[in-house]
């Protein structure tokens, strides 16, 4: 999964939930951008993601893999 279709995911996902959804492109360090999704914040690496990395990311998040 490329890093821009798991950001829509994620948007689409906050607004289902009713929840605070933030991208801060120059927060992250080089072309990473740092995410906040309600109270939990990550880091998102750019290009290809692999499918662990996702999953990752999404229990950082709080947020059930499948649900996206």
């Amino acid at each position: 999964m490329k890093r821009d279709a798991l950001v829509r995911a994620l948007r689409r996902y906050a607004a289902k939930k009713n929840l605070p959804f933030e991208l801060d492109k120059g927060g992250g360090k080089g072309s990473h951008y740092r995410l906040r999704l309600g109270d939990a914040v990550t880091t998102v690496q750019s290009g290809e993601l692999s499918p662990l990395l996702v999953t990752r990311i999404c229990k950082q998040l709080g947020v059930d893999p499948a649900a996206i």
